[in-house]
């Protein structure tokens, strides 16, 4: 059976409970979903968000909130009852109680703190007041810690007691009497081990943490490298504050990447999603950038100025400067959008640069070669065809825009690919050299390259 049809039957019977007007019906029914197909429910059916989530049991309601596109969690949270808001917050992870508290105003967080009970207030005051996209900010501090002195079976039985509030007991954290991460071991270990062994005979002391000050990025980064569902978060003196988990870092990769395609597309990054952003502040969004690209296009007009001697004494060189920009922005673009994805996967870093530039180099040069000889045989055939357009000096003009394809282009990959690890090593992102951006700084120094090689070409002929 297709999902379609599934998702049909779903909403029908969920109208027909809607119809029933029971509750009991309505918790039973929403509680035997799959949380994505609520969720799917939830955006199926705006008008009854909040009754879907104050109808299902809270810890139902809980894991399906934490997975609703933010516009919508503020909405419920809205229109809730303050005891069912109440019941939702305290039963959110830490971390993703966290991550919803942060989107909102400071006035609106105050008055939901104020909602939490004594221990989950401290716990969200404690990771709110790390930085904004810190690795503390995803934290959560619901773990399994042992000492080096539990025998196996003593770690069994803690896990058997605390692990059912944990966020996941994959991974075992040993610390020492001053709370200092030792070793994280994994549960499979203590199953397979002899009851009677010490923690201390199951340490490698090769444990992997993250700095709870620590970028999001990193953590990012670290995930991909150690193939783990769990790091845990420490202070600067060692101190075991938290875990960050696999599905946390995957949410702020996405978003990572979201921001990364709109900087490329030559705009800001939307804190919202598309549909729900304000017009007015879209407009911003998108404004800012494009002024910046069109002042950068002035500069086109102002080469074009420069050489408007050359441009009278041959009219035919005007025909080739849309192909010689639009060559080189195109090359440029591509290179920029190769080296932002490469630095954004960890494939290459800033030392890689002299590596880069000589592919750059290499490929600048075969690709402009390339397109040198495509428009070489574009005068050609129509000079073959109208003797007249190019006059008797077609051949030159057909050497000039070659040269001219061969330097813009190798200059169009160069930048596109540099740019972004110079932005980087300057502690920007290297997104924001966005294709439009660099396609806008090609347009102009192309401009110069053609006229300058044609200068050099076509003097005494054409010139």
């Amino acid at each position: 059976m297709s999902q379609e049809i599934i998702q049909e039957g779903l909403k029908q019977e969920f109208e027909d409970i809607l119809q029933n007007n029971d509750p009991l019906q309505t918790r039973d029914f929403l509680d035997h979903q799959n949380i994505i197909d609520v969720a799917n429910l939830i955006y199926e059916y705006p008008d009854y968000e909040s009754n879907i989530i104050a109808g299902m049991s809270v810890h139902r309601a809980a894991s399906v909130f934490k997975i609703l596109e933010f516009p919508t969690q503020k909405r419920i949270i809205q229109t809730l009852p303050a005891s069912k808001t109440a019941e939702l917050l305290n039963e959110l992870p830490a971390d993703d109680r966290t991550d919803f508290l942060e989107e909102l105003p400071s006035n609106v967080v105050r008055e939901l703190i104020k909602l939490l009970n004594p221990e989950e207030r401290k716990i969200t005051l404690s990771l709110l007041g790390y930085p904004e996209n810190s690795v503390g900010r995803l934290m959560t501090p619901d773990y399994v810690y042992v000492y080096e002195h539990n025998t196996v079976i003593e770690v069994l039985d803690i896990i058997r007691r605390v692990g059912k509030n944990s966020e996941t007991i994959d991974v075992i954290y040993v610390i020492n009497d001053k709370g200092e991460l030792q070793d994280d071991i994994r549960i499979r270990e203590f199953i397979l081990a002899n009851p009677d062994k010490k923690v201390s005979e199951l340490m490698d002391e090769r444990v992997i943490s993250l700095n709870a000050y620590d970028d999001q990025e990193v953590a990012n980064e670290a995930f991909k490298m150690n193939n783990r569902v769990a790091l845990p978060v420490v202070s600067n003196s060692n101190k075991l504050l938290g875990i960050v988990t696999i599905d946390d870092v995957l949410w702020v990769a996405n978003e990572e990447f979201s921001e990364d395609m709109q900087k490329i597309g030559g705009t800001q990054a939307l804190e919202q999603p598309y549909l729900e952003m304000p017009l007015f502040s879209l407009l911003k969004k998108r404004a800012t950038w494009l002024i910046v690209l069109f002042l950068g296009e002035m500069l086109t007009a102002t080469a074009m100025a420069y050489f408007e001697d050359e441009i009278a004494k041959a009219v035919v060189l005007a025909l080739f400067v849309p192909l010689i920009i639009s060559s080189g922005g195109n090359s440029g673009s591509q290179a920029s959008t190769l080296i932002i994805q490469a630095m954004a996967v960890g494939e290459i870093s800033i030392r890689d640069w002299w590596r880069v530039m000589r592919r750059e180099i290499l490929s600048g040069l075969s690709l402009g070669a390339l397109l040198g000889v495509i428009g070489f045989l574009r005068i050609l055939v129509w000079h073959s065809i109208n003797p007249e357009v190019y006059g008797q000096h077609w051949i030159m003009l057909g050497i000039t825009v070659g040269l001219a394809l061969i330097g813009v282009v190798l200059w169009g990959t160069i930048c596109g690919s540099m740019l972004p690890m110079i932005l980087k090593r300057l502690g920007a992102d290297p997104a924001v050299s966005s294709a439009p951006f660099v396609a806008t700084l090609v347009d102009v120094t192309g401009l110069i390259i053609y006229f300058s090689v044609a200068f050099m070409t076509l003097s005494g002929k054409l010139l």
